[in-house]
């Protein structure tokens, strides 16, 4: 079985040639909300992260994947697993996709890919997405892929001068 092939997109490593395109979402302020990024990163950085990017997930405790259209190997964004636990068969869940490709249905597929790969080849027992309550398409998104709400942390966000809550959801693999 193919997991990280889909109809309309790939999953697949990052590779060196994925230097720019990194660079663009890495500094794009607009993502560093859900990111927690609070400054841009360097080409040299991001260069060096990309040279390091082949590290296992059991070594590293995350794995990035690129999503990238199937015909057109166009760059359309990234999906993440991180916070690795294989002792307790658990992971955390982030994509993000460029502004110029939402709503296209590519987040979607991507999340189911990753949560098939995650359960098959990973063989975890649970994902985990925290989610910015105003976030509305990414809230969408995890629920229509049957992650529950699990809670809230209140004020967890600080963000332009103000607190935002963050959802936490939960799919369990059973």
């Amino acid at each position: 079985m193919r997991t990280l092939l889909g109809e309309h997109i790939n999953l697949r490593a990052l590779e060196p040639e994925d230097l720019e395109f990194l660079y663009q979402i890495e500094n794009n302020e607009f993502f560093w909300e859900v990111s927690h990024t609070q400054k841009p990163f360097s080409r040299y950085i991001l260069k060096q992260y990309l040279e390091n990017a082949h590290l296992d997930i059991y070594e590293s405790k995350q794995l990035r994947l690129l999503i990238e259209d199937k015909s057109t190997k166009k760059q359309l964004g990234m999906i993440d697993l991180f916070d690795f636990n294989p002792q307790h068969k658990r992971a955390g869940v982030g994509v993000l996709i460029h502004p110029d490709f939402q709503k296209k249905g590519f987040a979607s597929e991507a999340l189911s890919l990753l949560i098939n790969y995650s359960f098959t080849h990973l063989q975890l027992h649970q994902l985990y997405a925290n989610i910015i309550i105003t976030n509305e398409k990414s809230l969408a998104l995890f629920k229509k892929h049957n992650f529950v709400k699990i809670g809230v942390k209140k004020d967890w966000i600080s963000s332009e001068g103000k607190f935002k809550d963050e959802v936490l959801f939960q799919l369990i693999n059973e």
